[in-house]
């Protein structure tokens, strides 16, 4: 799959979150870290059902149509084999290559859990469960699929409630729909920050331990 990350942000936007988290977190002990992928997951599934979608229906009639043509019945299997064959191959490569058109062949919960896997081993892959209070929070962007997941560390957990991430996730996918993803983010992580705070205040020695900004493929 394409980088969609170079499109999603600018360099200016990158600039501009990276400020935030830092502004964000010197009020906090806590760790915010947004990441940006450019899918969760590659769908190869996707491509093979919108393949089939899309040459199944175009076959039938082609068949018929070319059936006389080579010599052979309208109905005759083999012909419409070898149109289906040849038209498969061509929306396959159409499905895998249009983004858009893959989306129809996926469905919002199969993305959602593919986000969500994406996430959690994003989380423990960047090392978010090892800071010091364990007080990571992880805001994963996943362009593709226009989704974004927010976990929190065992220090958070407990305190900050699923209603406080929801409202992270409303700012930065509201963002996403007006083509101002950068601004989102920025409000998003500012918003982390302000409740970060009131939970988790900044602590004598307190040394930033995670990344500002991650990007995926």
């Amino acid at each position: 799959m394409k980088n969609l990350v170079n499109r999603f942000l600018s360099e200016d936007d990158r600039a501009r979150i990276t400020d935030a988290v830092k502004k964000a977190e010197k009020s906090t002990s806590g760790e915010i870290v947004p990441m940006v992928v450019s899918a969760s997951d590659r769908y190869p599934l996707a491509s093979v059902i919108g393949a089939l979608g899309l040459s199944i229906p175009l076959a039938l009639p082609g068949a018929w149509f070319l059936g006389p043509l080579a010599g052979m019945g309208r109905h005759d299997m083999w012909i419409f084999l070898g149109v289906e064959t040849v038209l498969f191959l061509v929306a396959y490569l159409l499905v895998d290559n249009v983004l858009w058109l893959r989306r129809l062949f996926i469905s919002e919960q199969e993305m959602m859990d593919e986000v969500r896997t994406a996430a959690l081993a994003s989380f423990y892959q960047n090392g978010l469960h090892r800071t010091r209070d364990e007080t990571g929070v992880l805001i994963f962007i996943s362009v593709f699929e226009k989704k974004v997941w927010v976990l929190g560390d065992r220090g958070i957990h407990g305190k900050v409630g699923d209603d406080s991430w929801k409202e992270i996730v409303s700012m930065i996918t509201e963002g996403i729909k007006n083509r101002k993803q950068g601004d989102a983010i920025c409000r998003a992580v500012e918003r982390a920050g302000e409740i970060l705070a009131k939970h988790f205040p900044i602590k004598a020695g307190d040394r930033d331990e995670l990344p500002n900004l991650i990007e995926g493929k």
